[in-house]
């Protein structure tokens, strides 16, 4: 499948990286101090459900910029709420 680089598809991959990266110090935080009572388990939960709502219309509507930054974000909050969970 080839992927038409678009102005549009720019905006879309900026967009994904900006909230992506914006995940990073709270999970550096977390493996730093192994600390995570101050997150909120049901906004990370509800989060990961929404990301991967996203994920899904993004591989419905074949957006890579939507599918790619939802898989990392997904990941990314993933081990934080594997953190959250183990350090209670």
């Amino acid at each position: 499948m080839e992927i038409t680089i678009t102005p549009v598809l720019l905006v879309g991959f900026f967009a994904g990286a900006i909230t992506t990266i914006s995940a990073i110090p709270q999970l550096y935080k977390s493996i730093k101090t192994k600390e995570t009572k101050d997150l909120s388990l049901g906004m990370i939960i509800l989060l990961l459900f929404g990301v991967t709502a996203w994920f899904v219309y993004g591989v419905l509507d074949k957006d890579w910029a939507l599918i790619i930054a939802n898989i990392i974000v997904i990941i990314v909050w993933g081990i934080i709420l594997g953190y959250k969970l183990k350090y209670k």
